[in-house]
């Protein structure tokens, strides 16, 4: 059965006569109405609308469906506006991007609990300003910054990239290397080591390697993982190395199931922003989550200066 919404947008665009009047209409992002259009178009095998620069232009096959489906959706619409539930305070739909393992980390936890409705999607930093520009996405967790002038950037914490190993690692044969102060021996010794890595991003480790080593490592990890969340898990069974973010494996590293091998002699550190669209409808949603990330990160900053 095709999907309700694809009409709904269809009957907005016709009215409107245009993706983005549609898009204001239905509180939704435009590429969302270009989504459900396409897919009714698709659905019905013609086209529905001639696009003539910005105004959409309904063909002949178009306001023959809009005819058809018009009284009825005013009629469930109608039905909408008195049911019960209509009269409570409509709940928002916040869209948020980020790692995966950011989120397992810091909001994963208060998602059942959150006051309004909640998308999380995970990919790549340049994809997801794309998405956050684009109207697709209300907030992104990155430590990049993007050009764009609709995005604002907001930083709220930091990332140090560091060298962690298993519980079984001989920490004190690396730092008696370490000590000689010979680059060429702390690389040999690492490399002699069992490494992780993960699937699609070696990002750490080359920023890493190449800050403290002056090159790219010239090695392949021996174990490939799905995410840094794994490489935790995996270490915590007693050997290996891995280059990740601090605060992903601060309480394994608190508890003693991982240790922190080195800081690097020179430091990898991040900014941690909130990317946001400058104008946005759903500003008190993203800052209850803003508010979420401060607390969880605060803790985890307060933790390692105590140490």
């Amino acid at each position: 059965m095709v999907n309700l919404e694809w009409y709904r947008t269809f009957k907005a665009i016709y009215r409107t006569g245009t993706l983005t009047g549609a898009a204001d209409a239905l509180f939704i992002s435009q590429p969302g109405v270009s989504l459900h259009l396409s897919s009714l178009e698709t659905y019905v095998g013609y086209k529905l609308f001639d696009r003539t620069g910005r105004k959409m232009i309904p063909t002949e096959r178009g306001k023959v469906l809009y005819n058809a489906i018009s009284d009825a959706l005013t009629k469930l619409e109608d039905v909408e506006m008195n049911f019960q539930r209509s009269i409570e305070k409509h709940t928002p739909t916040i869209s948020v991007g980020m790692c995966f393992e950011t989120f397992q980390i810091t909001l994963e936890q208060y998602v059942s609990r959150l006051p309004f409705n909640l998308i999380i999607s995970f990919g790549e930093y340049p994809e997801m300003l794309d998405q956050l520009d684009k109207g697709i996405l209300d907030l992104i967790i990155t430590p990049k910054k993007g050009v764009s002038g609709t995005i604002e950037h907001e930083a709220f914490s930091s990332e140090n990239i560091v060298l962690v190993g298993g519980k079984d690692v001989d920490l004190e044969a690396f730092r008696k290397v370490h000590k000689t102060k010979n680059r060429d021996k702390t690389e040999h010794w690492l490399k002699q080591q069992k490494w992780y890595g993960t699937t699609g991003d070696m990002e750490h480790l080359f920023n890493f390697w190449t800050l403290n080593f002056g090159k790219k490592p010239e090695f392949r990890p021996n174990y490939i993982v799905p995410n840094l969340n794994s490489i935790v898990r995996c270490l915590s069974g007693g050997t290996g190395l891995a280059v990740i973010p601090d605060f992903l494996c601060y309480t394994e590293i608190e508890s003693g199931q991982i240790k922190l091998i080195w800081e690097g002699d020179k430091k990898v550190k991040n900014t941690l922003y909130f990317g946001t669209r400058k104008k946005t409808t759903h500003r008190e949603e993203i800052d209850h989550i803003k508010v979420l990330f401060r607390q969880v990160m605060g803790r985890i900053n307060q933790g390692k200066k105590g140490k």
